[in-house]
């Protein structure tokens, strides 16, 4: 790695002004967050790697301008390539990683966050996995969006899906299950918000499926949207675009319970804490939604 005062290299990746704060009160630097990309690139590539991505950008850093991108355009660098998907209109180019290389190139563009399509490139219309994202009201506590969790968890084990925790960097946790690419989005689709509908009515004063801000008051929303074709959501490992410097960080069941916040791992800390993956063996489940699981709510697969 070859440093200057005004640019150095990382990963054959040139960056440029390399102390530029991106986080102010933090005081993290561009370099640091190239840094961080590159130590947790182990971890986080299975995760973003031939799969389509959108990225939150802040060139200047966190407290200012930022702005989302999930097509080519002005600015993108080398460790990105295209790829031609039909949208509801037209076709357009969408992005993904070019492998490690492309998390240092996202760095130097100013990348603070991550958000990845529920399916890979060489089979866009299967999704590989499902994910629950757990969203607080205001003022909720977060032990009861743990509480949530386990109970997401639970109703997935009764239909025989093992399932990881990912703290979001925000308010929330995602409750996330591998697949294997056997059904296409309108299934996989209908099956989280039968899940998410089914647990709102057992437990209405807690839970809620719909997005009103109204119904949502003093409850937790049980948001299945994230499973639809287009829709896409933070990736584990990422950066946060937010005050703290808070990143996505998976974390064990068993772990989970000491959890005080949902951003509490950021940037500067995560690695000086954290060394082991938490969802060791996500990589190996192989499962798939059951026909029996799928005709217990209706869907005909």
């Amino acid at each position: 790695m070859k440093e200057q005062s005004d640019s150095l290299e990382i990963a054959g990746v040139r960056l440029t002004h390399p102390d530029r704060v991106l986080f102010r009160d933090q005081n993290v630097t561009k370099l640091e967050l190239a840094r961080y990309l590159q130590k947790t690139a182990e971890l986080m590539m299975p995760h973003v790697e031939n799969r389509l991505v959108s990225l939150v950008r802040c060139p200047e850093g966190q407290q200012k301008k930022c702005f989302f991108q999930r097509h080519a355009g002005a600015g993108l660098r080398d460790g990105f390539r295209t790829m031609e998907i039909q949208g509801a209109k037209e076709k357009e180019e969408y992005l993904y990683l070019d492998g490690k290389k492309g998390l240092i190139a996202a760095a130097q563009m100013g990348v603070l966050e991550f958000h990845v399509w529920g399916s890979r490139i060489d089979a866009i219309e299967r999704p590989d996995r499902l994910v629950f994202d757990l969203d607080p009201a205001p003022g909720l506590p977060f032990d009861e969006v743990i509480q949530a969790a386990h109970e997401t968890r639970d109703m997935l084990d009764a239909l025989d899906i093992e399932s990881f925790p990912l703290l979001t960097g925000g308010k929330g946790i995602h409750v996330v299950a591998p697949l294997i690419r056997r059904h296409e989005w309108p299934i996989v689709k209908a099956f989280a918000r039968a899940v998410a509908g089914h647990m709102a009515e057992i437990h209405p004063s807690r839970y809620v499926a719909v997005s009103s801000k109204e119904k949502r008051k003093g409850k937790v929303f049980i948001d299945y949207l994230r499973n639809d074709r287009s829709s896409t959501a933070i990736a584990p490992y990422s950066p946060r675009a937010r005050e703290g410097a808070p990143v996505a960080w998976p974390v064990s069941w068993e772990g989970l319970g000491n959890v005080e916040s949902a951003n509490e791992v950021t940037v500067s800390s995560a690695f000086s804490r954290r060394r082991k993956d938490p969802w060791k063996g996500y990589a190996s489940v192989r499962q798939s939604l059951k026909t029996a699981a799928l005709r217990e709510f209706g869907i005909d697969a």
